[in-house]
């Protein structure tokens, strides 16, 4: 990896490292790591040109991330882990389970997609036109092209096929709000072809975790313990 991951860790126990969505930071989890630090080692990382983790050269995309996380997860020594991925943080912990599942004890996929097209069309839409903006004015403006690569994250990945999910052995837990901007169709796709998966529907939008913890917490942990 050409840059170092910034991060954040708290607490002792299992490794539970946790993905932050687009255009967002470690902060997100804010809830969660005080919650779970209690028994498991959290690990917030900033993705790359994310948060206080520098853009570094070359791709940046859905798969890039997902390299970077092999190679962070490496320099921590960490050999197996819970992963818990919000957002385009469940793209990439998709991702990266698909490539390296043995390394997952356990998969929390909270608002994740398999393409865009997964995105309801009144908050896609919005994307689609602000990535056109600021495309076309990413030559003569460092914001504009920073902008455009974000925005190219949700227009045009991620493109991950339904039935190779069937190759994902480990426990997971799909879960979502009831008025989440993923489609609700296209999150019980998800969680149907991932062999044995558990869905949970929670009351809120696509940012439960932030704006209700308390609830969100509680169902993560229910899974984690197996109950």
């Amino acid at each position: 990896m050409d840059i170092s991951l910034y991060y954040e860790e708290k607490g002792a126990g299992f490794p539970l490292i946790l993905l932050h969505g687009n255009g967002e930071s470690h902060e997100y989890f804010e809830h969660q790591t005080a919650y779970f630090a209690g028994e498991f080692r959290v690990i917030a990382p900033d993705t790359r040109g994310h948060g206080r983790s520098p853009r570094g050269g070359g791709e940046f995309s859905i798969c890039r991330f997902a390299e970077d996380l092999h190679d962070f997860w490496g320099e921590l020594g960490i050999g197996r882990a819970h992963l818990l991925g919000f957002s385009d943080g469940g793209n990439i912990a998709l991702c990266y389970a698909l490539k390296y599942p043995d390394t997952v004890e356990k998969l929390v996929l909270n608002g994740a997609n398999l393409t865009p097209a997964g995105i309801r069309r009144r908050t896609q839409i919005p994307i689609e036109l602000g990535y056109r903006i600021a495309r076309r004015f990413s030559v003569r403006s460092s914001e504009a092209k920073k902008n455009a690569e974000m925005l190219g994250l949700m227009v045009n990945e991620p493109d991950i096929l339904p039935e190779s999910l069937s190759a994902l052995r480990m426990p997971t837990l799909v879960i979502a709000g009831t008025h989440d901007m993923v489609k609700r169709s296209h999150t019980e796709e998800i969680a149907r072809n991932i062999p044995g998966a558990q869905l949970v529907f929670l009351p809120g939008n696509h940012f439960i975790a932030h704006e209700k913890p308390e609830i969100f917490n509680r169902a993560v942990a229910d899974f984690l313990h197996g109950t």
